[in-house]
């Protein structure tokens, strides 16, 4: 197992360890609230639950990130500096974070500064903050990816970037838990099956409505003569 003192976060162009000099203590990662809408029914039992009625699938909350790390070789006097300059970086600006125990996805969010729980006498700083609800998959399909920060275990090697499509081509692409609609693009029109259903795409970039790629297998057929793209990135509670 990887010494906590040689992991931080990567926020932005930033690294906790690296940048600021700050040792990873604890990172506490909310799981997000389901949305939910059920509406009582007058003179009867129960409820009727609408939660998945508008788009077939549950949607989420903001989840909730802290993070605390204590100042490395601490000067007591640059404590000040230091609350400062993070204070000044983070500012309400939305960043992508990187743990750097879970290097192949990213959570998106606005962090701040938590004066109430940073102490300097003990020279601790704690920052925390709102994400998304799901993470994300570092790369896109169309994305170069690299060998450094692939999970075996839990990886997914996608390379769906300019197919060849000689009449028909099919592409299996294993879904993640959140529901991505994907750009694909062509170099000439084609039709796409989904699930039994055919669609038409133009030449160049364009989104059907009616594919939504959810958990498990998805499998895109593709009719034509060409090359296609599909961009999709994978998101995962």
């Amino acid at each position: 197992m990887e010494d906590r003192g040689t992991l931080g976060v990567q926020i932005g162009g930033k690294h906790t360890l690296k940048d600021w000099n700050l040792g990873w203590l604890s990172i506490t990662l909310g799981f997000p609230e389901a949305k939910t809408y059920e509406q009582e029914i007058p003179g009867a039992d129960g409820i009727i639950d609408l939660t998945e009625a508008v788009t077939g699938d549950v949607k989420y909350k903001q989840r909730s990130i802290s993070m605390e790390f204590d100042q490395l070789d601490a000067d007591y006097f640059d404590w000040q500096a230091k609350l400062s300059e993070i204070a000044n970086y983070l500012a309400g600006q939305k960043f992508k974070i990187f743990l750097d125990s879970d290097p192949a996805f990213y959570y998106i969010g606005r962090l701040k500064l938590d004066t109430e729980k940073s102490e300097k006498a003990e020279s601790k700083i704690t920052i925390s903050g709102e994400v998304d609800p799901y993470k994300y998959e570092k790369y896109s399909s169309l994305e170069d990816w690299t060998w450094d920060d692939f999970n075996f275990e839990t990886g997914i090697i996608r390379e769906y970037k300019d197919l060849q499509v000689d009449g028909s081509y099919q592409l299996y692409i294993p879904g993640r838990r959140k529901k991505i609609v994907p750009v694909i693009e062509c170099s000439a029109a084609m039709q796409v099956t989904y699930n039994g259903k055919k669609y038409s795409l133009p030449a160049g970039k364009s989104k059907v409505f009616d594919i939504w790629l959810g958990e498990g297998d998805n499998y895109l057929t593709f009719v034509g003569n060409g090359t296609v793209s599909v961009e999709y990135r994978g998101g995962s509670l």
